[in-house]
C-alpha cells in the first residue's frame, strides 16, 4: 500500500514520512520546489518526491499522482511569520482539503481512501457538544477575525464533516487534533480523546510533532485503530 503525504517538507509531515518508510511503507510526497528535505531521501528507494506547489495542481493531475495510493496525510499549515500568517494562500489547507478529495474522488476508487488531516486541539468538533466555556469562545471568535489560519483549520476540518460526511464511498477521514506543539527526539507515551480534556486557551496541553507522527501513521496502517477513529476527530497529548 502506499501513501501519499501533503506538508512532507513540514516538522511534523518529516517526522510522519520518516516513520512510514522505516515501516517498509511506500510513500509519495508532493513537496514545493524549494523545499528543504532531507539528502538521503533521494536515495530511498520506497520513496517518490513531487516537485510541484499545491496550489499549481489541478484536481486531474492530482487524481493521477494519487490513483495508486490508499492512504492520504495532509500537514499542511501556515508558517508562523507575518506573510506565513496574513498573506496567501490564506486557505491554504481548506483549499488543499478540497482538491485532495475531488482527486480521490475522480478515481472513483473500489475501496475508500483513508485520508488523514492534521489540525488543532483549538478547533472543536461540532458533530458533537463539546464542551466550551464562554471565555473560551470570546477568544475564539477574535482569533477567527484576526488570526486567517486558525479559521482555516475550522473550514477544511467543516469539509471533511459536512461535504464527506461519513457514508462517502471514495473516502474515509479522521482529524488529528494535538494541542501545543513541542519537538522531542523519541516517542513517548500519549492519550487519545474523543474531545479535548483541557481548555486550549486557558489550559492548554503538549503534544510533541513526534507523537502526533506516530499516531498518524498508526492510522494509515492499523486497520483496528482506523475502525475505532474514523469520521472522528481525536485529540491527542503528552502523557
Amino acid at each position: 500500500m502506499a501513501t501519499l503525504i501533503f506538508g512532507a517538507s513540514g516538522e511534523t509531515g518529516k517526522l510522519l514520512t520518516e516513520q512510514l518508510l522505516a515501516s517498509g511503507r511506500k510513500v509519495k510526497i508532493i513537496v514545493r520546489p524549494v523545499s528543504n528535505i532531507p539528502e538521503n531521501w533521494s536515495r530511498n528507494e520506497n520513496l517518490t518526491i513531487i516537485k510541484r506547489s499545491i496550489t499549481e495542481i489541478s484536481s486531474d493531475e492530482l487524481a493521477g499522482y494519487i490513483s495508486n495510493c490508499q492512504t492520504a496525510a495532509c500537514c499542511l499549515g501556515h508558517n508562523l511569520t507575518l506573510k506565513g500568517v496574513f498573506g496567501k494562500p490564506k486557505r491554504l489547507v481548506t483549499d488543499s482539503v478540497k482538491l485532495i478529495c475531488e482527486a480521490i474522488q475522480k478515481n472513483s476508487p473500489s475501496v475508500p481512501v483513508r485520508f488523514v488531516l492534521m489540525n488543532t486541539a483549538g478547533n472543536s468538533n461540532r458533530d458533537l457538544n463539546e464542551p466550551v466555556s464562554f471565555g473560551q469562545k470570546i477568544v475564539i471568535g477574535l482569533l477567527r477575525l484576526f488570526l486567517p489560519p486558525h479559521t482555516d483549520n475550522e473550514m477544511a476540518a467543516d469539509y471533511l464533516r459536512e461535504n464527506i460526511g461519513q457514508k462517502n464511498p471514495c473516502i474515509e477521514w479522521a482529524v488529528v487534533r494535538p494541542d501545543n506543539l513541542t519537538n522531542e527526539e523519541r516517542v513517548s507515551e500519549y492519550s487519545i480523546n474523543k474531545s479535548p480534556t483541557r481548555s486550549a486557551i486557558f489550559n492548554a496541553g503538549k503534544t510533541s510533532r513526534i507523537n502526533v507522527a506516530h499516531f498518524m501513521a498508526a492510522l494509515i496502517t492499523d486497520d483496528e485503530l482506523w475502525k475505532k477513529w474514523k469520521g472522528q476527530m481525536p485529540v491527542i497529548y503528552n502523557v
